[in-house]
């Protein structure tokens, strides 16, 4: 029966997951019709319901979810043991699903990924862009990305990028018409450029420190936008000031493009660290790549 089924397992716990089969389908390198014919022939030859279907989503059933309860640990043992029989040939495998917002993506992850990937073949990195808080364990991720201030203390963190400073720029074009703000609170009379917070919904407060005093300034302006290649864009056009971390505005300030204001209010804080459940032993793959990600001065 396993045999007649395993197939159909898979299939069901990829739709069960994703709570789409549309998603699901996309995932899988199927059409959607071949997988509704899978879940069909399984729920048929379990004689049993196992998932639940509206126009507008899918869930598992009570036993749909008692399944995949079962299996997830189950198939999860098994990939870590097929990755051990590759291992004893001294090749590292495995697939590993990270999330990261759009800036840790660009700036830290992706240019260190790059190398260990050509390193390792059979290693697989699915990557995930997000701006909003993602829980790891809960979307299946083996790790995340954050800012150190911003990860539970119930999970490890790996520092995987050096200090940072978020800075505020505008065009000299803008400041011509509009005038230097001298401290934070004269922000307000100017036109900025907002960021939406993708998992509160509100505009992002910007955030300065003197003195060890932290200081939240809200601010206005034509433009809002949740990426951060846009603001930046926006602010070289001339539209309001922007708060973005120095590293993807320094060469447009070296260059005169654009003009660093505040700079006494914005101090370095630690940057990007890897992050992951507690767990006592690793694959291999897995480990390999926490040593490729970690910073060293």
């Amino acid at each position: 029966m396993l045999k007649e089924n395993f197939n159909e397992l898979l299939t069901f716990l990829m739709v069960a997951r994703e709570k789409s089969f549309t998603k699901a389908a996309a995932k899988l390198g199927v059409s959607q019709s071949c997988l509704s014919h899978s879940i069909k022939a399984l729920e048929a030859r379990l004689n049993t319901r196992l998932l639940t279907r509206t126009t507008r989503s899918v869930a598992p059933t009570e036993i749909g979810e008692r399944l995949m309860a079962c299996l997830e640990p189950r198939l999860a043992d098994l990939e870590q043991a097929l990755a051990s029989v590759i291992q004893l040939n001294g090749i590292a495998a495995g697939n590993i699903r990270l999330s990261a917002g759009e800036h840790a993506a660009r700036s830290v992850l992706w240019p260190k990924l790059k190398p260990f990937l050509l390193a390792h073949p059979q290693i697989n990195v699915e990557l995930e862009v997000d701006n909003g808080f993602v829980d790891i364990v809960d979307d299946r991720f083996d790790a995340g990305v954050r800012l150190g201030e911003s990860i539970h203390k119930d999970m490890v963190a790996v520092r995987i990028g050096p200090d940072m400073r978020m800075v505020v720029v505008g065009s000299p074009a803008y400041f011509a018409a509009h005038g230097t703000p001298q401290t934070p609170h004269e922000l307000q009379q100017h036109r900025c450029i907002n960021m939406r917070l993708p998992t509160a919904g509100g505009l992002y407060h910007w955030e300065f420190e003197k003195d060890g005093k932290p200081l939240r300034v809200r601010v206005e302006g034509q433009l809002t936008f949740n990426l951060l290649s846009e603001r930046i864009d926006a602010v070289l056009c001339g539209f309001g000031l922007a708060f973005v971390p120095e590293d993807m505005v320094q060469d447009a300030i070296k260059s005169g493009a654009l003009v660093q204001v505040l700079e006494a209010w914005c101090p370095l804080f630690p940057g990007y660290y890897l992050y992951y459940p507690s767990r006592k032993q690793h694959p291999a793959a897995f480990a390999l790549m926490i040593e490729a990600l970690r910073y060293t001065e």
